[in-house]
C-alpha cells in the first residue's frame, strides 16, 4: 500500500457513506489542477500527482481507480483517441498552431461498476478551466455518467487495470513543447491573466 494514497483516502472518506466517499474522491481528484506532466503517466509514478497537486487525465484516473478499489468497486479504464485542435477551445494563436500540428492523442477515463451498471467517471478537468468551454463535471450524483471533456475521434478501447502496459502513453518532442505552453496558458486562464 502506498502511504500517500492511503493517507489521502482516509482523509477524504472518513465518516462518509459509500456514496459520499465515492463523490468526495471524485471531487478531490477533479479539483487537482489539470496539467500534462509526462512523468506522471508512468503507472509506477502516478501517486506523485498527490504531492505536486497537478496532473492530466492518466494519473488522475490511476489515482481514482486505486481509491475506488479501496472502496471495493470494480473499475475499468477506457481510452479514446482525440485531437487537441478539436476540443472547441479558443487557444491563443501560437498555441492554436501547435494544437493543429499535434498528432492524435488518447484520453483516459474510468468506467466504474455502480449499482450493476458501468458508469463513465471522468475527473479530468478542474473547475478553474470551465471558462474555456470544456465540459466540466461541476456536480456529480455518484451514480450517473459524468460528462466527457473531449470529442472522441474514434472508438473507445477498454482495459482492465492489470493491462495498463498496453495503453498508449508516450510523448514525442513536439508534444513536450506543446504541453509546456498549454500548461502555462491554462494556469494563466485559472488566474484570469489573458494570453
Amino acid at each position: 500500500m502506498n502511504p500517500i494514497i492511503e493517507a489521502r483516502f482516509n482523509e477524504w472518506t472518513k465518516g462518509k457513506s459509500p456514496l459520499e466517499a465515492r463523490i468526495a474522491i471524485f471531487e478531490k481528484i477533479r479539483d487537482i489542477p489539470y496539467a500534462v506532466v509526462p512523468e506522471l503517466v508512468d503507472p509506477k509514478r502516478y501517486v506523485e500527482l498527490l504531492q505536486i497537486n497537478k496532473g492530466s487525465c492518466t494519473p488522475k484516473h490511476f489515482v481514482l481507480c486505486d481509491m475506488y478499489h479501496r472502496l471495493g468497486m470494480e473499475v475499468l479504464y477506457i481510452t479514446c483517441p482525440f485531437r487537441w485542435d478539436k476540443l472547441g477551445i479558443d487557444y491563443p494563436p501560437e498555441l492554436d498552431c501547435m494544437a493543429k500540428a499535434m498528432p492524435t492523442r488518447h484520453h483516459l477515463a474510468c468506467k466504474v461498476e455502480i449499482e450493476g451498471e458501468l458508469v463513465l467517471v471522468d475527473a479530468t478537468v478542474d473547475l478553474g478551466l470551465e471558462k474555456l468551454g470544456i465540459p466540466v463535471n461541476r456536480e456529480w450524483d455518484g451514480v450517473s455518467d459524468t460528462l466527457f471533456p473531449i470529442e472522441p475521434q474514434g472508438e473507445e478501447e477498454v482495459y482492465h487495470p492489470s493491462e495498463v502496459q498496453y495503453m498508449e502513453t508516450g510523448f514525442g518532442e513536439e508534444s513536450l513543447a506543446f504541453y509546456e505552453k498549454l500548461n502555462a496558458w491554462m494556469e494563466s486562464v485559472r488566474t484570469n491573466i489573458s494570453g
